[in-house]
């Protein structure tokens, strides 16, 4: 087993390129045949079999073989195939399934194709068939693909059915436990065995986790907030005295009108548990599901608020709840135009008799189509709405540049996707921002451009991507430190860039060119980036009670 899992640094002459080979381990939560150890074994026997050489590993360990995108492992091996950077000839997989459990077929073997068109076989170390193209071949693995597929959407199906039936049993399935609650883990005989902390989960099949009232401050605090709104009838007053108060909550943000509303809408608090009232399947869309599907287990934890203060609460929060059909909702905004000259968020959300902008975004799609159903058009441009998509594809193209140019790397998992940015190390970054266009506000005044701050905005520098008018296309780059950028957002002009020496560089080899420069001097260019790392899993209880 000398090759399991070792990575072959040697350098071996072009033409025994093709003894060269790459493997692909994946384990989610199934069966322990699937661990990455076993896997690897099997792989290296085969290697050995075939004179091949382990020269790299890719692995996703923990991820559903579901969907392409919470799996770095493969994507980075598909990355390195098609960008040519891949220095081995073979692929080897433990069998069809490790390659994944996708529920279109079409997509495995769309895959496996582009390691083929660029001359990299795969091959399937566990499966009694040669991956050779043969007719056999191919029928062999649409049968195992389909039979991958089915597995998982029959284990949905158990695992869904199972859920539901320890729900009706009184247990706590996944998830928080709400604000005053805590999760604790019980064994066959309900015997108490430990309070589970957030991330932690059980470890033997035959515990449990139920739901009780948390600590006394906690449970203090649920009882005044639906006292609270029983005097007041307003989630916002109450959660501005919580935030007053210096009061936390479980997930360390401050209150606000969702969190207090989602309390005291919470059946937990009067000893009940609703389970399945939305679905999320196979990694498909969550789904809201009729009342007839949900799953109530009544009195089955220790209530902290009496049954008739709950109903109270339920009755003041459907009484202001008045459903209106979507023909009614745009008379209403109408009207709210006619009167006010124009619409807003603000304004319809402050309007009595309005549904709220959230609704309107729900029922006509955007708040833009709502305001033309009702002939009203915004004085601000919203084009660039529309063709984000295309912004977003050309920032992943300049960030490559970047990438290869500047930081000298070619592993894309440098850059974080979510704030647009380079980490260069814990202090400063490189980052992505749009300058959009805007026209001239008064006939002396010139169109000027706005470079958004935003809260995700790291020290360092700024590539601000100028539009040209009308936000339709690339006019320019600008380079630009964040400490020139304000606290809300940088609004400049032709003459007011000139006037605050402002670089603007015509193409973006320039404005690499530059930056190269300007990282050099400062002893930054030579300094390796730091690689964005997600938040870490939860972690497990073992079966004593501690953390493994």
């Amino acid at each position: 087993m000398a090759n399991a899992l070792v990575i072959r640094k040697s350098h071996l002459p072009k033409s025994l390129k093709g003894m060269r080979a790459a493997q692909y381990v994946r384990m989610s939560t199934d069966l322990q045949k699937y661990s990455i150890e076993n896997q690897a074994a099997v792989i290296s026997v085969y290697a050995q079999a075939h004179d091949l050489s382990i020269v790299r590993t890719y692995r996703d360990e923990g991820e559903s073989g579901l969907k392409l995108k919470n799996r770095a492992g493969l994507i980075q091996l598909l990355d390195d195939v098609q960008s040519g950077c891949a220095d081995f000839d073979n692929i080897l997989v433990f069998d069809v399934s490790r390659w994944g459990r996708f529920q279109d077929v079409d997509e495995s073997a769309h895959y496996e194709f582009l390691c083929k068109q660029a001359g990299i076989k795969v091959a399937y170390c566990n499966e009694q068939f040669p991956n050779d193209g043969t007719m056999l071949s191919s029928i062999m693995k649409n049968i195992k693909r389909v039979m991958a597929a089915e597995w998982s959407r029959d284990l949905s199906g158990k695992v869904h059915a199972g859920a539901c039936r320890l729900s009706r049993l009184g247990f706590k399935i996944g998830g928080r436990p709400s604000y005053g609650l805590q999760r604790v883990l019980v064994d066959e005989r309900m015997a108490l065995k430990t309070i589970l902390k957030n991330g932690e989960r059980k470890y033997l099949m035959t515990d449990h986790v139920r739901l009780r009232p948390g600590t006394t401050d906690e449970v203090a605090v649920v009882r005044w907030i639906f006292q609270e709104f029983l005097e007041r009838e307003s989630e916002t007053s109450i959660a501005r005295d919580l935030n007053r108060k210096g009061i936390p909550t479980n997930t360390a943000t401050p209150w606000n009108k969702s969190s207090v509303g989602r309390i005291l809408r919470n059946e937990n608090y009067i000893g009940n548990i609703v389970y399945n009232r939305q679905s999320f399947k196979l990694g498909e869309k969550k789904v809201k599901n009729p009342r007839e599907l949900w799953i109530r287990s009544e009195g089955c934890l220790d209530a902290i608020i009496s049954r008739e203060t709950f109903l109270h609460v339920q009755k003041i929060i459907s009484l202001r709840r008045i459903e209106v059909s979507e023909p009614e909702m745009l008379l209403r905004l109408r009207k709210t135009f006619a009167k006010r000259g124009r619409l807003s968020p603000a304004i319809i959300n402050g309007t009595p008799g309005l549904p709220c902008s959230a609704t309107y975004r729900q029922h006509f799609g955007s708040l833009r189509e709502a305001y033309r159903l009702v002939g009203y058009t915004p004085r601000r441009n919203y084009d660039y709405l529309d063709t984000r998509q295309k912004w977003s594809a050309l920032i992943g193209q300049l960030a490559e540049q970047v990438a290869t140019r500047v930081m000298k790397t070619d592993d894309k998992r440098y850059f974080n996707n979510k704030k647009n940015c380079f980490p260069l190390d814990r202090q400063a970054a490189i980052s992505f921002r749009f300058a959009r266009w805007h026209p001239a506000r008064k006939e002396t005044h010139a169109p000027f451009w706005s470079v958004k701050h935003g809260v995700d905005l790291q020290p360092g520098w700024v590539i601000a991507i100028r539009l040209t008018e009308f936000n339709r296309n690339v006019l320019d780059y600008l380079l630009l430190r964040t400490t020139r950028i304000p606290v809300s957002m940088l609004r400049v002009s032709e003459r007011s860039r000139q006037s605050r020496r402002i670089e603007s560089f015509t193409t973006f080899d320039q404005l690499l060119r530059s930056l190269t420069g300007k990282l050099s001097r400062a002893g930054a260019a030579s300094a390796k980036p730091q690689r964005w790392i997600p938040p870490q899993r939860g972690r497990t209880v073992a079966a004593s009670g501690g953390v493994s």
